[in-house]
């Protein structure tokens, strides 16, 4: 485990850089809102992490209360880490650092990875912006597919792959559009309006999308 190193100043933000601001660590906190997770589904979505640095980070992370460790019953018996009440309340903080750098995502470069789940987060705030106050709501992409707990209180805020049950509302789109979506130059409404969104399903969050 890493020593803790501080800024040394008596300021909220400079106590939270003490916590977070280390390279990977909010990434980390972005691949846990989906749930528990192995070590090794986190190096695989994590690329460019060496096996060293995510082993002391995910340390670094108990040690501070963001995150626990436990073992999954049989026939699993694998350990996960998930995330504490307070590693979850970094949920806006995310949201807030990807609105600010929404502008920066720019064209996908071709040393870019991508992971469908990676689109969780802005579509989550999307999907407020267009009126959608809750539900669960599949997303299709090229990448793959992922859903999304709108509006959740606990629990995951987003999983991979299709939704567990019928969702109230089912996207597809291409990672264009998403990327589009994502960078805040086109509403989540208008590009259905546009055919390039395409909204199946009969919950509520599948009729404000289309009357929207």
């Amino acid at each position: 485990m890493s020593p803790r190193r501080s800024y040394d100043q008596y300021c909220s933000a400079a106590r939270a850089l003490d916590t977070v601001g280390d390279r990977w660590t909010l990434l980390i906190v972005r691949e846990l809102l989906a749930g528990p997770r192995r070590y090794t589904d986190l190096h695989a979505d994590l690329p460019g992490v060496s096996t060293d640095v995510l082993a002391s980070r995910l340390k670094d992370m108990e040690r501070d209360g963001l995150t626990t460790r436990r073992r999954l019953p049989p026939p699993g018996a694998a350990y996960v880490y998930e995330l504490t009440e307070r590693g979850r309340g970094l949920l806006p903080v995310l949201e807030a650092l990807g609105a600010w750098g929404a502008g920066e995502l720019g064209e996908r470069r071709p040393t870019d990875a991508v992971r469908a789940h990676w689109f969780a987060l802005p579509l989550l705030r999307a999907l407020r912006e267009a009126g959608v106050r809750e539900g669960l709501v599949e997303v299709r992409l090229e990448e793959g597919d992922c859903h999304l707990y709108v509006g959740a209180d606990s629990g995951p805020v987003y999983g991979e792959g299709p939704a567990p049950e019928e969702p109230d509302a089912r996207l597809v789109l291409d990672a264009g559009t998403c990327a589009a979506v994502s960078r805040g130059e086109l509403g989540l409404c208008d590009a259905v309006r546009d055919g390039r969104v395409e909204v199946s399903g009969d919950g509520t969050a599948a009729k404000t999308l289309r009357e929207g």
